[in-house]
């Protein structure tokens, strides 16, 4: 089992450090949306934009144009992950690093889920692109859900097993 104990204070914690990801995801699409008018953006280098772009759809713009119905069915599939996930994290003995990878998956499907509710659509600030390709436009609470996909997938690679190792104790 794992040494560390999972009182009300790191729970706290966990719920203060969502929170504060939740607010930055939100004040940095507010603020880059109050910059840049809808449609435009600012180049910051040759490969690098900041833009003010909405998604009606999931990832890549998937459902983007499906008509509207798109919007209540990604509200209840961003809850049926946050809730799950967030419970996991809050009441589940688990790995410390799997219980900060929940918060970074957490904090990112709240901060889109607020959009999709009060707008319909996910504001979008960050433009990567190469002579001329543009990876689609991303935010915050996506940046912090690939990362805490990327970093679930290091972590299982590090125990390939699935089995879990007692803090302080050698893999094999």
């Amino acid at each position: 089992m794992f040494s560390n104990t999972w009182g009300r204070s790191h729970r706290s914690l966990w719920i203060l450090v969502v929170l504060g990801l939740v607010a930055m995801d939100q004040f940095t699409k507010a603020y880059f949306s109050a910059l840049i008018p809808f449609g435009a953006g600012i180049e910051i280098t040759g490969w690098f934009n900041l833009v003010h772009a909405r998604n009606t759809g999931a990832a890549f713009s998937f459902l983007a144009d499906a008509g509207g119905w798109q919007r209540p069915f990604l509200i209840v599939v961003s809850l049926m992950v946050v809730l799950p996930i967030a419970f996991v994290c809050l009441m589940k003995r688990i790995d410390p690093a799997e219980r900060w990878i929940g918060a970074a998956v957490v904090a990112g499907g709240a901060g889109n889920l607020i959009d999709r509710i009060q707008t319909g659509a996910v504001v979008d600030f960050l433009d990567l692109h190469w002579k001329g390709m543009h990876w689609p436009a991303f935010n915050l609470a996506d940046v912090l859900v690939v990362g805490a996909a990327v970093a679930w997938v290091v972590l299982s690679a590090r125990n390939p097993s699935g089995r879990k190792t007692p803090v302080g104790e050698a893999q094999p």
